[in-house]
């Protein structure tokens, strides 16, 4: 029995020992990052400094790219990283699309049997406008495009009205948003096809109220343009109920929105400078633009607040990392994205490399998780979970990360980022609902602590 039990914890010895050693040698690696954990943490729940660098983004109003607020928004973000005495703060030039909303539309449907009842609307990102005096037809509702297209010329000189309700299956919200978003994006073209004179959208959002939610559109090469806006989900509902009622009641709807020529804008960059490879940079970035209903708080003030924060905890805190540490305001997101592609392909970024970059964009939620890399690259940076675990995340997996970066991503550079808890984020997305008041401080800077301890991680240990 003796030499059985020798043998057995020979055995046991022989198959656990990798494991041991893979352990040990884990938490030997981690034990220079749990004090920066700890100190991350403490100074940030105490100080709370991503709340205040929110209030000064949004404080400039909505910032639809082109606009005037967007000018004020580069101006003021390039003084709160000089006030925090980042290195080379500068503002690099791109080219934006040029859209304005214009006054308030008006949107209302006249029934013969149920009198005039209002709907509230929005215009769509790059719609057209409507003609001066607005436009008056009948309805013709859909749930699909399929549906559409199977109708012949059922929505010839009508208004296609496009009433499909938000999958709500979904535990994480964002695997909804694809589908929801389709008639948002392709809505006008597929309607302009049908001979339809205007699309009108059921509002992408999780929420069930009277705020309409805009969003980007696109026309088609070749297709006639019409206008195209959202109907909040109350206003949607109300449309669909009314024409059950009443098939031959009418639409009228104005929009005095128009397209202007692209303008030029900036990113704004800066850095804590890396100590022994300056030249070796992490990104940490969200976009500064925003839709000009609300005055986009969550989308993106809040990862522009999180990246000028993590950049100032790991300044203050003077943890010098080896590699460069950068935040970037990045300009267009919403329109397509110029600022992103023309951060990476600008002039300076030739004598750079960019050895990850962190977006955050999202919403500034409490963060549930972070993505990291990819399936083939994400067993190098596993080892890091339980120190976001002590810092209130639950996990670390492979992916994450934004449009901005992507284009860093396409030349090699790790992507990843912080992701929240996305229940309530659909709610205010793209709507006035998307406002700080709608920010808790503390869920904030959660994520801007993890990004910071990521960031200090990768600026110290490479990829």
């Amino acid at each position: 029995m003796h030499i059985l039990t020798k043998k057995t914890f020979a055995f046991c010895a022989l198959l656990l020992g990798p494991f041991i050693a893979a352990q040990a040698f884990a938490a030997q690696t981690q034990a220079p990052y749990e004090d920066a954990a700890h100190r991350l943490l403490a100074k940030g729940l105490a100080e709370q400094g991503a709340f205040k660098a929110l209030e000064k983004i949004t404080a400039v109003g909505p910032r639809l790219t082109g606009s005037p607020q967007a000018a004020a928004a580069v101006a003021a973000t390039m003084d709160l990283m000089r006030s925090l005495g980042f290195d080379d703060v500068h503002a690099e030039p791109t080219e934006v699309e040029h859209w304005v909303r214009g006054a308030k539309e008006e949107a209302r449907a006249v029934s013969a049997l149920a009198g005039t009842v209002p709907l509230s609307a929005c215009s769509l990102g790059g719609s057209i406008g409507t003609p001066a005096a607005g436009l008056s037809a009948e309805v013709f509702e859909v749930r699909s495009f399929d549906e559409l297209r199977q109708a012949g010329d059922k929505a010839k000189g009508k208004i296609v009205f496009f009433n499909r309700p938000w999958d709500q299956t979904f535990l994480d919200t964002f695997a909804g948003y694809g589908p929801a978003v389709q008639a948002r994006d392709r809505g006008a073209a597929e309607a302009a096809k049908a001979g339809g004179i205007a699309a009108l959208v059921r509002s992408a959002t999780t929420s069930l109220d009277d705020f309409p939610h805009t969003g980007l559109m696109h026309y088609e090469p070749g297709t006639v343009q019409v206008p195209a806006a959202a109907l909040s989900t109350r206003a949607a509902d109300r449309l669909s109920d009314l024409l059950k009622l009443d098939p031959a009641a009418r639409v009228y709807l104005w929009m005095n929105c128009r397209n202007e020529p692209p303008v030029i804008s900036y990113n704004v960059v800066g850095q804590i400078t890396g100590s022994e490879k300056p030249h070796e940079v992490i990104v940490l970035g969200g976009h500064l633009d925003s839709w000009d209903l609300g005055t986009g708080a969550h989308d993106d003030g809040a990862g522009c607040a999180q990246a000028v924060e993590a950049v100032r905890l790991i300044k203050d805190l003077g943890l010098a990392p080896k590699r460069s540490v950068r935040a970037v305001m990045f300009m267009d997101e919403e329109f397509g994205g110029a600022g992103g592609r023309d951060y990476a392909k600008a002039e300076r970024r030739k004598s750079e490399k960019h050895i990850a970059a962190l977006e955050s964009d999202r919403g500034g939620f409490r963060p549930l998780g972070f993505g990291l890399g990819s399936a083939k690259n994400y067993p190098k940076f596993q080892k890091w979970e339980p120190l976001l675990q002590s810092i209130g995340l639950f996990w670390l997996r492979p992916g994450g990360g934004g449009l901005d970066i992507s284009f860093l991503a396409e030349s090699g550079t790790v992507v990843g980022g912080p992701v929240p808890d996305s229940q309530r984020y659909f709610d205010v997305h793209h709507s006035a609902r998307d406002v700080i008041d709608a920010v808790n401080s503390r869920e904030l800077e959660l994520g801007a602590v993890a990004m910071a301890l990521v960031a200090y991680i990768l600026a110290q240990e490479g990829t």
